[in-house]
């Protein structure tokens, strides 16, 4: 059975496009990636991956769009989660080593655990604040991707999850 990766949390999710690249020949099932990142980009992979579904009947699963930049050794993906705040997810290899949580960023370097490697799809937000943090501990940016996935859910199936729903760290903001 073939599986198709899609990891939109880095963003693209307002555009469409994307999508249209896709290889759907044959695919019977589709793992995606459900944040923490971009508001429209996690959603819009997952609502294609449900509307694909409900016209194929193919397997729809989801997992940590954190898991697609982990790997061999221990790593800490650190994001930026706005307010001051920053999520973290932990793994030691292709496991995660707990739930994804916040911190503010000026406490980052106490949670973060010696010998983690730390990377960030957030550079361009966070990276300085990384670089002052860790030293020669932070490895850079990394961008999450379907390959990423893939890497991941084959070394460790037990992370995907039927029903995929977005990560939310933080409750819904309502305006009345």
């Amino acid at each position: 059975m073939k599986t198709l990766y899609i990891e939109r949390s880095a963003g693209g999710g307002k555009n469409g496009g994307w999508a249209e690249e896709l290889d759907l020949e044959g695919v019977g099932r589709i793992v995606v990636g459900t944040g923490p990142g971009s508001f429209a980009g996690v959603r819009s992979a997952i609502a294609f991956a449900q509307g694909y579904s409900l016209g194929t009947g193919c397997e729809v699963l989801g997992m940590p769009s954190p898991c697609a930049l982990a790997g061999e050794g221990r790593t800490a993906v650190v994001g930026d989660s706005r307010r001051g705040l920053a999520w973290i997810a932990l793994f030691d290899g292709f496991k995660p080593a707990g739930e994804i949580f916040q911190v503010a960023q000026e406490n980052l370097a106490a949670v973060v655990p010696e010998g983690y490697r730390v990377v960030t799809p957030d550079e361009s937000r966070m990276g300085e604040t990384l670089r002052a943090a860790f030293g020669a501990r932070y490895a850079g940016g990394r961008v999450p991707d379907a390959e990423g996935l893939r890497r991941f859910a084959e070394k460790n199936p037990a992370v995907l999850k039927p029903e995929p729903l977005p990560v939310y760290l933080n409750p819904a903001v309502r305006h009345f």
